[in-house]
């Protein structure tokens, strides 16, 4: 079975983005490989607000994923390049790790996280905190309705910018 993971920058005080969306402040450190990051992946999950947020710059969907976008306003004929998932998103998300091939990207979205993590079906959550203060912001995770353990798998300190990789999976108790 495919894993989600939820893979994503943050500040150290718990933002993914600032109080507009800003990802300026996030550090591309040249010693992260990110081509092995993406090779990891086959399918990107990802909210409204992150699509919005990449539509903006002009940034296409992840080159050589399959792209699923959460939302009940954007129109699916006006976004020919990703499927949007309306509804019924936890039993698409369950039926997208049933198929095979490669792990599946939980790409942006702390409700988008929250819901998932809430239907026990995010497998780790790897974070890269970069080490900002924003203050205000977009959190990792909003309010969380129950409690959720996680066991570290891997951690790695990049000296040159600071950033600390986190890599945890994720403890569902019955």
């Amino acid at each position: 079975m495919k894993k989600i993971c939820y893979a994503v920058a943050a500040s150290l005080d718990g933002y993914i983005a600032g109080p507009k969306g800003e990802a300026d402040w996030i550090i591309i450190d040249p010693e992260i490989d990110f081509e092995a990051l993406f090779k990891r992946f086959d399918t990107v999950l990802m909210g409204r607000r992150t699509f919005a947020a990449m539509e903006k710059i002009g940034q296409e969907p992840m080159p050589g994923m399959e792209t699923f976008v959460f939302s009940r306003t954007l129109e699916p004929r006006k976004h020919p390049n990703v499927t949007i998932l309306g509804d019924k998103a936890e039993e698409t998300v369950a039926a997208l790790r049933a198929r095979r091939g490669k792990d599946i990207w939980l790409f942006g979205g702390g409700s988008l996280f929250r819901s998932l993590l809430a239907a026990r079906l995010v497998d780790t959550v790897e974070v890269a905190i970069v080490p900002i203060l924003l203050g205000d912001g977009i959190p990792l995770l909003p309010s969380l309705a129950a409690r959720t353990e996680l066991k570290l798998m891997k951690h790695r300190v990049y000296k040159k910018t600071g950033i600390i990789s986190l890599e945890y999976s994720v403890r569902h108790t019955p």
